[in-house]
């Protein structure tokens, strides 16, 4: 996570890597839709530099499911990072509401 440069991304990874731990995340583009789609997501990760298609989807499905979508500025090599996976992870969606709230407050800190 040192490689970001943003600090509200980094507090984001660090608090999203919380939430990881804790087993109330749905990891990857196709994890994050079907929690959509089940109303599991509270709130959804995407990294920058997923393939067009991916951000589409991922944009439209939280557009129609009314789930929010954050673009922290982070590559999905450092997403992967923070959630604790071995590559990179293109989307994570948060399903516990508490933790939810607690990454946006992360990340909004001024």
């Amino acid at each position: 996570m040192n490689d970001t440069t943003n600090p509200q991304a980094e507090r984001l990874l660090r608090t999203l890597g919380l939430a990881a731990r804790s087993g109330n995340i749905a990891f990857g583009c196709d994890g994050c839709c079907e929690a959509m789609k089940q109303g599991r997501a509270r709130l959804v990760i995407a990294a920058d530099g997923i393939a067009a298609n991916t951000k589409k989807r991922i944009e439209d499905r939280s557009a129609f499911y009314g789930v929010r979508l954050v673009f922290p500025g982070c590559s999905p090599e450092q997403l992967g990072r923070a959630l604790g996976k071995k590559g990179g992870v293109a989307a994570a969606a948060v399903t516990d509401a508490s933790l939810a709230r607690a990454v946006i407050l992360s990340y909004e800190k001024q």
